[in-house]
């Protein structure tokens, strides 16, 4: 009986870590689409790509499909080459969907939402208004985005 109850104290403190954990993932995935959302309404496109993984295997899908943190990074500079081309940003309808492994380690999410630009102008980036799917990975520097499905 000891024994069962040790481990069921150990099965509560291991679910509650675990509850901890979870609490702590989302609120940094959280924090960096804030993040994000604050440094492209300053204007700044290099602090905006920091949410994403700075690997060549990093992938934007929208009208195109881009590959690579810098091209990605570029494509953001050409087609809103401007403050007002920028504007305002905001997401709603965020949901965050924790992915643990079969180890119970949260390693990856996905985050869905729809995005809105406030502007008044507009570069080769037409669209003001549309949905979006990132695939997020926890790495050793954080919450980053791989996969930037954008429409």
């Amino acid at each position: 009986m000891k024994r069962f109850l040790l481990a069921l104290a150990l099965l509560c403190a291991v679910n509650a870590l675990q509850a901890q954990t979870i609490g702590e993932d989302e609120t940094a995935i959280r924090e960096a689409l804030t993040a994000q959302i604050a440094a492209w309404n300053n204007g700044d496109v290099s602090a905006f790509m920091q949410t994403y993984e700075n690997s060549p295997e990093t992938t934007f899908i929208g009208a195109t499909l881009g590959k690579g943190y810098e091209p990605i990074r570029d494509r953001y500079l050409k087609s809103y080459s401007t403050p007002q081309q920028m504007g305002t940003l905001t997401f709603t309808k965020l949901e965050i969907r924790l992915l643990p492994c079969s180890c119970g380690k949260t390693e990856y999410a996905v985050v869905t939402g729809s995005f809105h630009l406030e502007r008044t102008a507009r570069g080769e980036a037409k669209k003001d208004d549309g949905i979006f799917s990132l695939v997020w990975r926890k790495g050793s520097s954080g919450w980053k985005i791989l996969l930037d499905h954008t429409s």
